[in-house]
């Protein structure tokens, strides 16, 4: 099963905006809610390609299994902030990219609470997957995989 949650801390390192965090089926994204919501966005953008790099993450788009490496698609999240987005977050996914539509006037608080059940909703899509330690975790039905 697979988990994203986002948390609102006071607890980062100094000068630490945001951090993600992985483990077995899960990322753990902290921001900062002490700044500006531009200033962390910015800095959860740079912690995710990290993450994206690292090569465990998939998507399945269609037939295809999507990875960092694919040619054509690079496998990538983007956090772009805009004037008005409808529930404060959106998300939007296309082959190899998945773009989060993030409300300008939000809090770091409220953007760590809506993106909890939008990244639930997402994942129960089935499309994405991680390796891990050999085992490939999805939110499908039937038990893990080995590689």
């Amino acid at each position: 099963m697979l988990d994203v949650t986002y948390e609102a801390t006071g607890n980062l390192a100094p000068g630490r905006l945001a951090k993600i965090d992985e483990d077995r089926g899960t990322i753990r994204v902290r921001l900062d809610q002490q700044e500006p919501l531009a200033v962390v966005v910015r800095q959860l953008n740079i912690e995710i390609a990290d993450l994206m790099s690292s090569s465990h993450w998939f998507q399945l788009w269609g037939d295809e299994i999507v990875s960092r490496d694919t040619p054509d698609a690079p496998l990538r999240v983007l956090y772009i902030l805009v004037p008005n987005v409808p529930n404060g977050v959106g998300v939007k996914e296309d082959k190899g990219t998945v773009r989060v539509y993030i409300g300008g006037g939000m809090t770091v608080e409220e953007f760590a609470a809506a993106m909890n059940p939008v990244s639930a909703d997402f994942l129960a899509g089935g499309q994405w997957f991680q390796l891990y330690a050999g085992e490939i975790v999805d939110n499908g039905p039937e038990p893990m995989s080995r590689v």
